[in-house]
């Protein structure tokens, strides 16, 4: 853990006050932890991402590091306002999926998060762009939007991360096939799909790999697509897709690039970007390499860059 220097960091600490429910004792011991490693630390409980962005932004000139206690949805909501501000991002995964931690090798012990946020060692991580919404994750279309409408909030309190299995097999009922046009880097491809996604970081749906090999600083993006079949063979192709291994399956197309034009028919299609709607068919997807400095473990396997 660092030590208190005659220059502390200056971080603020966003909080959902709903985020307290079950945490309140390890987030109070956290923050205390801080304070004692050194940095100087404001508290706000924030109730919306725009009074979130707004905070950030009010006080940009004044921070060294913002802290954002939640899932990935609210932690993605504050993308754009930290890059546009130059501004590093610390996470305490307080969310039901918390795959942005899984992809820095934080996990979801929030004591571990403390801790790696004390030491503050700092690594550069990408983020994806799709229409002008950023994301740090994954942005899907199909099948996993269909999973992510069937996860209701009441369904991620009861059952937690097993409600996205609950999720994906009310989803298969109403599964629809559609048309894809893809431009990749320039390459162009035509193909029949129920699920694509493409992948900026390495987790999501709770823990779902994108691609066995993706990282979240390796300046690309990852897509898979899924051609249609039944609901078995959806189902024998679950472990694959599970371990990031799906390219093993003829079932399903997977391409890497940088920039991916997507189109659909017969209509326009909604798109998801970490859990949360954000834009709609057509879609220009691109990365931002080393857009963020991320506080992430000294010790983590899960980057490709390393910080200083």
């Amino acid at each position: 853990m660092s030590q208190p220097s005659a220059t502390p960091t200056r971080a603020l600490l966003l909080l959902n006050p709903k985020s307290r429910n079950g945490a309140g004792a390890d987030i109070d011991a956290g923050v205390d932890s801080l304070r004692a490693a050194g940095l100087e630390l404001e508290v706000l409980y924030s109730h919306s991402p725009e009074e979130s962005n707004a905070a950030i932004r009010g006080r940009a000139g004044q921070l060294d590091l913002v802290i954002v206690g939640g899932g990935d949805g609210t932690i993605s909501s504050t993308a754009r306002t930290l890059y546009e501000c130059g501004l590093a991002l610390a996470i305490l995964p307080l969310g039901t999926a918390n795959d942005l931690a899984r992809s820095l090798g934080i996990g979801d012990d929030l004591r571990r998060a403390f801790a790696v946020i004390a030491d503050d060692h700092r690594a550069p991580v990408d983020l994806g762009v799709v229409n002008d919404c950023y994301f740090f994750n994954v942005a899907n279309m199909g099948l996993g939007v269909q999973v992510t409408e069937e996860l209701a909030p009441e369904v991620k309190k009861r059952w937690g991360v097993f409600g996205y299995l609950k999720a994906f097999f009310a989803a298969l009922a109403r599964r629809r096939e559609f048309r894809v046009r893809l431009v990749v880097d320039g390459k162009r491809r035509t193909l029949r799909s129920i699920q694509l996604a493409v992948g900026n970081g390495r987790y999501y749906g709770g823990g779902n790999l994108v691609h066995e090999s993706a990282r979240i600083d390796d300046a690309r993006l990852d897509l898979y697509c899924v051609r249609p079949q039944t609901a078995w063979e959806l189902l024998t192709l679950a472990p694959l897709l599970r371990s990031g291994k799906h390219d093993l399956a003829r079932r399903v197309f997977n391409v890497s690039g940088q920039r991916i034009e997507i189109a659909t028919k017969p209509k326009a299609m909604s798109i998801h970007a970490d859990g949360e709607p954000v834009t709609r068919t057509p879609a220009s997807f691109s990365v931002i390499p080393g857009a963020l400095q991320v506080v992430v473990p000294r010790d983590t396997e899960l980057l490709s860059r390393r910080g200083p």
